[in-house]
């Protein structure tokens, strides 16, 4: 196996960038399945994370990563030799390598992911001169492989600093604090991250795979989302979707605004919206029309997807909304969840206080379960602890390391707080609710 640009493994007599053959086939409903196996080695958290980090695709992408059955061309996912990739569909079962010790972040898989679609490092571009310098005496002779230009098919987008395919500044450089990669004419633009696709990588595989897809990608701190035209009225027959993914934190939304058309269970128009990156995420506000103002709204993790649909009947003005992140804490609406502690099972970070909101529909309530509990022990529960109330009851402080038993709201609505203070932190709690008649 050759490795080139530290992640590339190059197949001798064939050029990813003009190969047309190399890509992998569209379907007849508009989608790229792309067929893949995982290695006995990933364990269920490895998979997990393997699958938001593909669903990405799928909710931005006409690309869709599906478990090979009979298919003969796939992608072998192993974990061995490090992170790396061909570029492009070979046939047969093409080896990615990403390494459980070293490969497993959103960015990684999703790096490499983008190989096998068909796409080289961004600093590879054969027009990467007008945008970068490249610092060739402070790179060791072995690795100036690593920084080779291509002659690419740049899909008439410009160059991405902060594309998850591009390199860091100081990559392969082999003389303390001097960067490889100068980008100019600003030098101190911030270049690669391996948080996840940026924006214009998402542009890039929807250009090259000719997709038809109305998705957008949210990935700052902060923002705002609309419907299209908004405040005039939004058009007939539209799909479309947002993906949030903050930097940090736990993706919030909050309407500042909402008009859509209202029908009998929201069948007509409708927003719905998911915990996590894809459509098969747990649903953190199912079908929603009409007008009126939507509770403040928190996923369990840094990403959020929010669907809007319309008919070819009457429309509303739209909606308008906010997006950013807190550290931990959540409003739950839907029927059943389970949720955690910051990082279980690791240990949750120093100084939190996270409240957790739980409202059923008006005459239900609701049960609530705390199955694994590990926290800071002290005398009256002053440092770390759990509280519970609703109405006028009162549940804790609970701490340290015990069973709690079952509480069941007398009303449609819960309260559960969380706190820590700056040390002794342990890996926490989950716990899980119903709701009930």
């Amino acid at each position: 196996m050759t490795v080139q640009e530290g992640d590339i493994v190059i197949k001798t007599g064939r050029s990813a960038t003009t190969c047309s053959s190399c890509l992998w086939p569209k379907s007849a409903d508009g989608t790229v399945p792309v067929p893949y196996t995982l290695s006995p080695d990933y364990n269920d958290n490895h998979i997990s994370f393997f699958r938001t980090s593909m669903q990405e695709y799928e909710a931005l992408t006409c690309v869709r990563f599906i478990p090979q059955t009979s298919e003969t061309a796939f992608l072998n996912i192993v974990s061995s030799e490090g992170c790396h990739s061909l570029i492009g569909r070979t046939g047969g079962g093409q080896k990615v390598g990403i390494d459980i010790d070293g490969c497993m972040l959103r960015g990684i898989i999703q790096h490499e992911l983008n190989h096998a679609l068909g796409f080289y490092h961004e600093h590879m571009r054969s027009d990467r001169d007008d945008y970068v310098n490249i610092m060739f005496q402070y790179i060791s002779p072995g690795d100036k492989g690593n920084f080779a230009k291509a002659d690419t098919n740049n899909l008439g987008l410009e160059y991405d600093y902060g594309s998850v395919m591009h390199y860091d500044k100081y990559a392969f450089s082999n003389t303390p604090n001097q960067p490889t990669i100068v980008p100019k004419p600003d030098p101190t633009v911030r270049m690669g991250q391996r948080n996840g696709m940026s924006i214009l990588d998402v542009s890039k595989i929807n250009r090259l795979y000719q997709c038809n897809v109305c998705g957008y990608l949210l990935n700052n701190m902060n923002g705002i989302l609309n419907s299209a035209n908004y405040p005039s009225a939004y058009p007939n027959d539209a799909s479309c979707v947002w993906l949030i993914r903050s930097p940090s934190g736990q993706a919030t939304l909050k309407f500042n605004a909402f008009d859509v058309q209202s029908s009998l269970n929201c069948v007509s128009d409708y927003v719905k919206i998911y915990d996590g990156p894809s459509r098969t995420s747990p649903v953190l506000l199912d079908k929603t029309c009409g007008t009126g103002m939507i509770p403040l709204l928190v996923a369990s993790t840094n990403q959020m997807l929010v669907e809007f649909v319309s008919d070819s009947r009457i429309t509303g003005v739209g909606f308008k909304a906010t997006y950013s992140s807190v550290p931990c804490g959540g409003n739950f609406f839907a029927s059943k969840k389970t949720f955690t502690s910051p990082g279980y099972p690791n240990a949750y970070p120093p100084n939190m206080d996270c409240t957790f909101n739980i409202t059923a529909p008006v005459g239900q309530r609701i049960a609530l379960t705390v199955s694994d509990f590990h926290v800071e022990n002290g005398n009256s529960c002053i440092y770390d602890y759990m509280e519970v109330k609703f109405g006028s009851a009162f549940f804790g402080p609970f701490c340290g390391n015990r069973d709690i038993s079952p509480i069941t709201s007398t009303g449609n609505s819960l309260v559960m707080t969380f706190h820590s203070d700056e040390s002794n932190q342990l890996k926490g709690f989950t716990a899980s609710y119903t709701f009930s008649e």
